[in-house]
């Protein structure tokens, strides 16, 4: 994987602590498109590989790693009997793509599908129990894999982010026509310019080295992001949370979940924190999606405290792994269509 050897160095500390009761394995496999994806896969050392077991598929915070959020919801995962891969989305972080930090929907929802192809042509997993979890902006991803494959036979959300509707829309949906009209030119300008240059411009994102303070002025949502990206909480060097400029209108042409309802008969189980500024995102995915559904509300949990927990140990895995062992090997009839 030539692509990707730049960035294997930076990439082999975790921002957890490894369980003893789990084994760490590094795997790659291609998306459909010839993309190399790097996954870390979680196996509780019990496991016995004559046997078949359920799986789960886990995406990241948008802009994060595997090293963070989704190999902490692996390796709990993989201690509660469930085979388990965190892995980077297509251009960023040990997965190949050139140039690197491309965003894009298609891609990232395509990464999703990936993971079933890798994990249900393991010898010990059964293909017809595998599962996903999407935190962040992987939770709309996520969901948005489930409407077309029906190898994901259970989906849940952690603090999920629909990227699409944020970029089109701005923030709680307040941008207007003709700031979008704007955005719109100014995005078309760039790519003359990146065109021109040769590479695409990439914003600055979080500091290369974890910072002491949350810098002064930053508006509470950033400052919230900065506290785990910037800060020692959840700094990784392959962390920048920054994509090209240009990956924008990817997603203003590309709307998530709007065919969520017809995921049913498989099940959704969102899960907001009640003080998380994303919460909007959960409920109205929640208000669309059939039957059966359920919206998980973690008492004074926010945003990125579903990312790692936090000190408080917010991540509710006991609920996780009763959605997944109840839902994970039922006999859905889907080919009756919606």
């Amino acid at each position: 994987m030539p692509e990707i050897t730049e960035n294997k160095k930076k990439a082999n500390k975790k921002t957890f602590e490894v369980s003893e009761k789990v084994t760490v394995e590094s795997v790659s496999y291609k998306n459909k498109y010839g993309i190399i994806v790097a996954a870390d896969m979680y196996l509780s050392k019990d496991i016995d590989k004559s046997k078949k077991y359920p799986a789960l598929v886990i995406g990241t915070p948008y802009g994060g790693v595997k090293e963070q959020g989704a190999g902490i919801y692996a390796q709990n995962m993989a201690e509660r009997g469930f085979v388990a891969i965190a892995f980077d989305e297509s251009y960023n972080g040990e997965s190949s793509g050139r140039p690197r930090h491309i965003s894009s929907p298609d891609l990232f929802v395509e990464d999703f599908s990936a993971g079933v192809d890798f994990l249900g042509t393991r010898p010990f997993v059964d293909r017809n129990r595998i599962g996903a979890i999407g935190i962040c902006g992987s939770g709309a991803f996520s969901v948005t894999a489930a409407q077309v494959d029906p190898r994901i036979k259970a989906v849940a959300t952690a603090s999920m982010y629909d990227m699409s509707r944020m970029i089109r829309k701005g923030w709680e949906d307040s941008m207007t026509d003709e700031e979008r009209a704007r955005a719109l030119v100014q995005l078309g300008e760039q790519r003359w310019k990146d065109f021109e240059n040769g590479t695409p411009l990439l914003p600055e994102g979080f500091p290369g080295e974890p910072a002491d303070s949350i810098p002064e002025g930053l508006d509470p949502i950033l400052s919230e992001f900065f506290e785990y990206y910037g800060m020692k909480r959840g700094h990784h060097p392959n962390a920048g949370a920054a994509f090209t400029v240009t990956s924008s209108m990817s997603f203003m042409n590309f709307p998530l979940m709007n065919y969520i309802d017809t995921i049913s008969p498989r099940p959704i189980l969102f899960i907001i924190g009640e003080n998380a500024h994303s919460r909007y995102f959960s409920e109205d995915a929640y208000k669309m999606a059939a039957e059966p559904k359920e919206l998980y509300i973690v008492p004074g949990a926010r945003h990125i405290d579903l990312y790692d927990g936090g000190d408080n140990n917010y991540i509710p895995f006991d609920k996780l792994e009763s959605f997944f062992k109840d839902n994970l090997g039922k006999d859905y009839n889907l080919t009756q269509g919606a």
